[in-house]
């Protein structure tokens, strides 16, 4: 069987390792293992990692942090998980940079669905030959490249933030309401009370106005949704 995209798959626990290590090999993915957040990093800066399955407690050093920390350089997707499953921690997961979150205990068959979605997503932008650069102001987004620059200067988006800057910035003036992000975007049914999108759309105005000194990209259009103006 041909390999295909590497995965790192870290949590402290060995049956979550283990058994995710079979299913995703089952599907032809070449996986490797870590038990702690040091242990993961090491093997990030060693390897060509495609995607990563994160859990957010471990000793040594969290989810979080590892997610942070890989953020400031790579967009690669990271998929995490955690026993917790309030909102609140939901939220904090995709605001430090993850794409997906799923709790403990979780279907190891939706997780091999859900990592299929993510690297098909990063696939699709990676390879693209629509090659359109798109300028406002001093912001720039390269689709080919997969890259957002101000000033020069790159900002590191997941996946997931650059598919939804990107979205906006290419149909300018046009106002997407939250439903229509989430299903363009995530290509999933929306529900309602399902704050994924506005999570992910104040990280962005986060990286983009700290840049602009404030300066707003991104309007919000109260009771409709979200635009970038022409």
């Amino acid at each position: 069987m041909k390999l295909k995209n590497k995965i790192l798959i870290v949590d402290d626990e060995k049956e979550i390792r283990e058994l995710l290590e079979i299913y995703l090999q089952n599907e032809g993915y070449n996986v490797i293992k870590a038990s702690d957040g040091k242990e993961a990093l090491d093997i990030f800066n060693n390897e060509e990692i495609d995607l990563l399955v994160l859990d957010v407690m471990m000793p040594n050093m969290d989810g979080l942090e590892v997610c942070k920390r890989i953020r400031e350089s790579k967009n690669v997707p990271i998929l995490m998980l955690s026993a917790k499953s309030e909102d609140m921690d939901k939220i904090q997961g995709i605001m430090t940079g993850a794409d997906d979150y799923m709790t403990k205990p979780f279907n190891s068959l939706e997780l091999v669905v859900r990592v299929k979605a993510l690297l098909r997503r990063a696939y699709y932008f990676n390879q693209s030959n629509d090659n359109q650069v798109i300028k406002i102001g001093a912001l720039t987004i390269d689709k080919y490249k997969h890259r957002v620059c101000i000033d020069e200067e790159e900002i590191s988006f997941t996946s997931r933030e650059f598919e939804i800057l990107y979205l906006l910035a290419n149909n300018r003036g046009r106002v997407f309401s939250t439903e229509e992000i989430f299903e363009k975007v995530w290509k999933e049914r929306y529900y309602q009370s399902n704050n994924t999108v506005m999570v992910h759309m104040s990280r962005i105005r986060e990286k983009i106005e700290k840049k602009l000194d404030g300066e707003k990209i991104i309007h919000t259009i109260w009771g409709v949704g979200y635009k970038i103006e022409r």
